[in-house]
């Protein structure tokens, strides 16, 4: 009876080794350079005293109390955080629908919609807040609209400078960031899943309550971590469409960084951000993690 000898792997060249080294070294580089060395100078710069230098002298925890102990810093914290979630959620809700129609009735033109989703890419952040202030303006769009209609007699300062201003400016700048992952978790459902809901009997809102709203909620806490992250901290957008009362802590960031030249207390307002955000991330991955294990 003949033995059969298991065959060994060759062992890996070291060409091909150092090719993967030499395709790996870039990303490796920017990594470091980009992400950690940059969390790394903000986590050195938020335990420094501030003398005037660049970074700063001594070590202190100064910094962290006056965050901890200044209700400035809270109140602003907290108005962040409630504007990211509801620009989140006016996100989240809108682009569901969107991305409900790519997925199952978009057809020969999901190639064309997809096109236009990411059409906003192509255009400058900054010009698409411009476009809202222009809608928001006193002598704006929509005020010239609403007079034009008669619904109104006179422009009014309602819309523009305003916490609302904010969210719609946001939720609309961010909206590709969320239609995108929705789409790709509805696009990934089983289409068999739908079927064999059909042939036992369910009707299309039970089939989307029972069947595609849970296997899509994945790419729903997704969209809502890659919409709310950046939202926390954007400082541009308040300051074109908000007024005083929508200021967020990003904007308080970059007032130490910049006007008051507080580098170290800047740090320490963005590692604490850091730390709000994760908590927030932990959150969500829990919440993944039950509706994957539910599914």
């Amino acid at each position: 009876m003949s033995t059969i000898v298991a065959r060994q792997p060759l062992p890996e060249s070291r060409s091909s080794t150092g090719f993967r080294l030499a395709m790996l070294l870039p990303g490796g580089l920017v990594t470091f350079f980009l992400i950690l060395f940059a969390l790394g100078l903000v986590l050195f710069l938020a335990f420094r005293g501030n003398d005037g230098s660049l970074l700063g002298a001594g070590f202190t925890f100064a910094n962290f109390i006056t965050v901890a102990s200044d209700p400035l810093y809270w109140t602003v914290t907290l108005r962040s955080l409630a504007i990211a979630g509801l620009v989140t959620l006016a996100t989240v809700v809108t682009a569901y629908p969107v991305a409900y129609y790519l997925a199952f009735h978009a057809g020969r033109r999901r190639v064309l919609l997809l096109f236009l989703v990411t059409l906003p890419f192509w255009t400058s952040y900054l010009l698409r807040v411009f476009a809202w202030k222009i809608v928001l303006a006193y002598n704006g769009v929509l005020n010239s609209a609403l007079i034009e209609t008669g619904i109104w007699s006179e422009p009014t300062l309602a819309f523009l400078n305003t916490p609302a201003a904010v969210v719609v400016t946001l939720a609309h700048a961010y909206a590709p960031f969320a239609i995108l992952p929705i789409y790709v978790a509805l696009d990934t459902i089983p289409k068999s899943l739908l079927e064999a809901a059909s042939d036992l009997g369910a009707r299309p809102f039970t089939s989307f309550r029972r069947v595609v709203l849970p296997n899509s909620m994945p790419g729903v806490l997704a969209a809502a971590l890659v919409v709310f992250v950046p939202t926390v901290g954007d400082y541009v957008t308040p300051a074109l469409v908000g007024g005083p009362a929508s200021t967020m802590i990003g904007s308080l960031i970059q007032a130490q960084f910049g006007k008051a030249n507080d580098w170290p207390f800047g740090a320490a307002l963005a590692v604490a951000v850091m730390l709000v955000i994760l908590a927030v991330v932990l959150v969500v991955r829990s919440a993944d993690r039950r509706f994957g294990s539910r599914t």
